[in-house]
């Protein structure tokens, strides 16, 4: 299956490319605008792998995605975040499947109805959202509550390691929602709150309690109508230096009094500055998921997930749903055809090769519930 990895030099299209080098199933491009890193990045992979020049933006991509006669696109090129489907839709014009890594809650919750009909016609997949969200929490939550008469509540949190690599994308998708209003859903009903302001402890299994604030991703929005009577859906991240997350609150009460208005344009100048805090951090990260509800017994049940990674290891996460998809389409393995998110497309134990590969530890702990 030849296979286009865009962005596949940069901070997780690496990543994927590295995996899918090692496939006897695939053909791998490695795509992006600078066509010298490119080549020499996809010579560095070995296995036949080619780089090529490719530009996102371009308005003939169909033309030369069907030039190459690619069977697969796999769209990393971020951030999602305001970013719109000329990407898929080319994908879709050139007859090839599509899977990308979007974590921008408007691009993944508005893509099925957006691109189905596109993708249907083509007789071809696309799939948003192959990432850490909703690909894997959803995997997690299916498995959590496996068996249960109702889900009450889920909270989700993610705590990268301070010294793993970043990306400026990335982070320019972060600092995007800074201390704007962000949906959630709450007791029932929907509320706003700002982001990545007002953190709160969350607990670890492996590692020591982080302050986790607000984070706007799909899973805010899919999980309310995904799992039929939940009362509150919560997505925080917790940086690992105290001192970082202090800024990012700062930089939303900027925000919210109207002293900031794009906080994503200073994602350069903090990509470039955010090594200095790498000394007060380690290479542990990790993931907690926290489901209450009613378990198959009737009684009130509350079971929490956790996932460490060390040696920085933790981006590596975020690319495990689109190798795994993209493995499975070169095995001949059918997806449903058509525009989907990623939620209940993977699950867990599919993700476990991953996680043992990068020598990841996961636990699945249950917990005493906070409410009767």
């Amino acid at each position: 299956m030849k296979t286009l990895v865009l962005g596949g030099y940069g901070n997780f299209g690496a990543r994927i490319s590295r995996a899918l080098s090692q496939d006897a199933n695939i053909e791998l491009w490695v795509g992006g605008r600078d066509l010298e890193r490119a080549t020499a990045f996809a010579h560095s992979l070995g296995g036949g792998a080619r780089g090529v020049r490719v530009d996102a933006q371009s308005p003939d991509l169909a033309q030369g995605l069907g030039f190459l006669g690619v069977d697969l696109v796999i769209h990393t090129a971020g951030p999602f975040q305001g970013q719109d489907y000329r990407v898929p839709q080319a994908v879709a014009a050139a007859g090839a499947h599509y899977i990308d890594l979007a974590d921008g809650r408007r691009f993944v919750c508005d893509f099925p109805a957006a691109m189905d009909t596109a993708f249907r016609t083509a007789g071809r997949t696309a799939v948003t959202g192959a990432s850490t969200v909703p690909a894997l929490s959803s995997a997690v939550i299916d498995h959590l509550a496996d068996g249960w008469q109702a889900l009450r509540s889920i909270d989700i949190c993610i705590a990268p390691a301070q010294g793993a690599p970043r990306g400026e994308a990335t982070l320019a998708g972060v600092l995007a929602y800074c201390g704007a209003p962000i949906r959630v859903w709450q007791d029932g009903a929907w509320t706003e709150q700002p982001g990545w302001a007002r953190p709160a402890k969350v607990q670890f299994a492996r590692m020591k309690p982080r302050r986790g604030a607000l984070c706007d991703i799909p899973d805010l929005e899919l999980f309310p109508a995904r799992y039929a009577g939940v009362q509150s859906v919560m997505f925080r991240a917790a940086l690992e230096v105290g001192l970082t997350q202090q800024a990012f609150a700062f930089l939303a009460f900027l925000r919210r009094t109207g002293l900031l208005r794009a906080p994503q344009k200073l994602a350069p100048l903090l990509h470039a500055t955010g090594g200095v805090f790498d000394a007060f951090g380690t290479a542990l990260g990790g993931m907690v998921v926290r489901v209450e509800g009613t378990d198959a017994h009737g009684a009130v049940a509350r079971r929490a997930w956790h996932i460490a990674a060390d040696d920085n290891h933790g981006p590596e996460i975020p690319c495990m749903a689109a190798i795994l998809l993209a493995r499975r389409l070169a095995r001949g393995d059918a997806l449903p055809a058509g525009a989907h998110a990623c939620a209940g497309l993977l699950t867990l134990s599919e993700f476990d090769p991953e996680f043992v590969r990068w020598g990841m530890v996961t636990d699945v702990v249950d917990e005493a519930p906070s409410t009767p």
